[in-house]
């Protein structure tokens, strides 16, 4: 995915820009962990625009979303799928996780993070490019 020549979009551009200055505890708490290549030495994003979508965490290397969900996300359960299915239908992963989970179990949530860049790693990986429509 080269996402440096995808037309950029300027409001979801601005918007995404306004997410990294907004990020809740939880989000903060996990960009801590993965920032700087800190993690497993893989580059994360944050905030990163995915065609109309903006993703909490972006790995491109390894073609991994992660997606914290908290209480702004209760009953947008369809919404959540169908942006889900749409970057998953590009080859990227998505996991999701509680910001509970990330408060109260950071080690299994880094766990989970380690085992998805992995199986990312493996030879199956395919190049799948997200372009804006």
């Amino acid at each position: 995915m080269n996402l440096a020549t995808s037309t950029r979009i300027p409001l979801l551009y601005a918007r995404a820009r306004r997410l990294r200055g907004d990020m809740n505890s939880a989000e903060r708490i996990l960009w801590n962990e993965l920032r700087n290549r800190r993690f497993a030495r893989a580059k994360f994003r944050r905030q990163q625009p995915l065609d109309w979508y903006v993703a909490d965490f972006f790995c491109a290397a390894s073609r991994l979303v992660i997606e914290l969900d908290g209480d702004s996300h209760m009953g947008k359960e369809d919404r959540d799928a169908v942006r889900q299915l749409y970057i998953e239908s590009h080859g990227i992963r998505v996991i999701r996780f509680w910001n509970s989970e990330v408060y109260c179990e950071l080690g299994w949530v880094l766990d989970c993070i380690a085992l998805a860049l992995d199986h990312a790693a493996s030879p199956s990986s395919q190049e799948v490019s997200l372009k804006p429509r």
